[in-house]
């Protein structure tokens, strides 16, 4: 294999403590409720008034408030609204006895996130905070892996901007600490390996290889031995040994980019890899154990793969464990802008030129373009137009990739609305082996509501691969139950 090499990457995780602000005129209360979040890994700030709290605010950010609801000379009610005026979200949790719970009801009226009443032991007292707290951590995520993107690779290829890559980033969030294999789907462009390698920095793997392997590129008969390495003699330019790449990931992560090329006759080996966590290195007698999480990633339709023949059903459903789908550009276009702009910074500094921008023109001729080549297309298609540009504006003169189909007028709303609800359920049941529990929950549908929709796109679990009609009928039985019932 030529130019492969590893890649290790070391990000530090974030150790610091997240900064809680208690307030109860009983110090002994005030007390043990220090000792009780201490011992739950977070940083106290204890007040014993509501004017001592509320000057704390005015100087530090808290990331949580516990307040009594009464205290000796003042309102909790009156000192909930002053910290939220100095800082707007925060959640604020009330502390309140079983006789005074309407006005607790009146506080989550006026601001606060709930409450707790007395006494309460420390499982109550910890899931109540981390509800409090979830919403803070997803954004305080989605912004660590955002920035991790740019520093690690001093590229912005993954914009946050539009909401179907703010759901990715959220599902990368949820699976990056597991070891669960995980299979990526996604056209040609759109970033698959880089977000390979962000699942693989936010992980416990962090420390060991990411090693990556192209199976479109690796001839047929060279596989096996790149994949396991070969013993001296194994075959008859085997001089030395050599380790291959399962070894050199041992610790840390294996990306497989385009499995869906990998030759039939590696499927079944890998298979065993895959389940078993063993290799047999080319030449030798003997298995060893290897440490290593695997991610896939394909930009074929894996599902249809399977119907033809030309990968394996076994090996299917053990790499797409987790399946996430990276959207093509012309599903995210809001990212389109910030994205130009970026290549056209770093186009620049490559051509010493100085352009300001797009022309306005130029702009919408980029957010209607279809870019089948996705974002590696939009910046080739950047740079040309920086290269050929002799303004101080690039014009859409410079890009002449466009369609004239794509300057036809929008589609209306809903048009375009079902065409992408009807793309995206198809996606889902591929991807999940047209398994409804698992595209539902991937979708974030209850399984019935997921069943009306495919029902109303005229799709069926049975365009892909395996469900029995036993959970279609289910289901079908399922369509009247109100939300409570299912």
């Amino acid at each position: 294999m030529k130019n492969q090499k590893d890649v290790v990457i070391m990000e530090p995780k974030n150790t610091e403590r997240e900064n809680i602000l208690v307030i109860d005129d009983d110090e002994g209360l005030l007390h043990l409720l220090k000792m009780r979040l201490s011992a739950m890994r977070f940083s106290v700030t204890p007040c014993t008034t509501g004017q001592e709290a509320i000057e704390a605010a005015k100087h530090t950010t808290f990331d949580l408030a516990i307040t009594d609801l009464r205290l000796r000379s003042e309102n909790g009610l009156d000192v909930t609204e002053a910290l939220l005026q100095n800082q707007p979200g925060l959640p604020v949790i009330i502390l309140t006895a079983h006789g005074s719970i309407p006005n607790a009801v009146e506080a989550m009226q006026r601001g606060a996130f709930g409450y707790l009443t007395k006494p309460f032991d420390d499982k109550e007292l910890k899931e109540t905070i981390d509800k409090a707290l979830s919403q803070q951590r997803m954004s305080r995520e989605i912004d660590r892996l955002k920035s991790l993107v740019k520093e690690l690779y001093g590229l912005e290829n993954v914009v946050a901007r539009s909401s179907a890559m703010q759901r990715l980033f959220q599902q990368i969030g949820q699976v990056a600490e597991s070891d669960a294999t995980i299979l990526l789907f996604g056209e040609t462009g759109t970033g698959k390996e880089v977000m390979a390698r962000v699942i693989h920095a936010n992980s416990r793997r962090s420390k060991g290889a990411f090693v990556a392997l192209n199976c479109a590129a690796i001839p047929e008969t060279l596989f096996e031995s790149e994949l396991f390495g070969h013993v001296k003699g194994a075959f008859t330019s085997a001089h030395g040994a050599k380790r291959g790449l399962f070894q050199m990931a041992h610790g840390g992560t294996l990306f497989l980019d385009e499995i869906g090329e990998m030759p039939l006759s590696m499927q079944v080996k890998l298979l065993r890899a895959v389940q078993e966590r063993e290799i047999r290195e080319v030449g030798s007698e003997t298995s060893v154990k290897v440490d290593v999480r695997i991610i896939a990633a394909t930009n074929r339709d894996l599902g249809e793969a399977v119907k033809n023949g030309t990968f394996r059903n076994d090996l299917y459903y053990r790499i797409s464990v987790v399946p996430l789908f990276i959207p093509p550009l012309r599903e995210r276009r809001d990212d389109i802008p910030l994205l130009a702009q970026h290549f056209l910074t770093q186009s620049m500094k490559r051509s010493s030129k100085d352009i300001k921008g797009f022309t306005p023109a130029a702009l919408h001729r980029l957010m209607i373009n279809p870019w089948p080549g996705n974002v590696r297309e939009l910046e080739n298609a950047v740079e040309k137009a920086v290269v050929m540009s002799q303004q101080e504006m690039l014009t859409p003169d410079l890009f002449p990739s466009v369609s004239a189909a794509a300057e036809s007028p929008l589609k209306p709303l809903t048009e375009a609305k079902e065409e992408f609800e009807r793309t995206y359920l198809k996606n889902v049941l591929h991807l999940t082996g047209g398994n409804i529990s698992r595209a539902a929950q991937f979708a974030g549908r209850y399984r019935a509501d997921f069943y009306k929709m495919l029902r109303k796109y005229g799709l069926h679990p049975s365009t892909t691969k395996g469900r029995p009609d036993s959970e279609v009928e289910e289901l079908e039985g399922e369509e009247h139950l109100t939300e409570a019932e299912r």
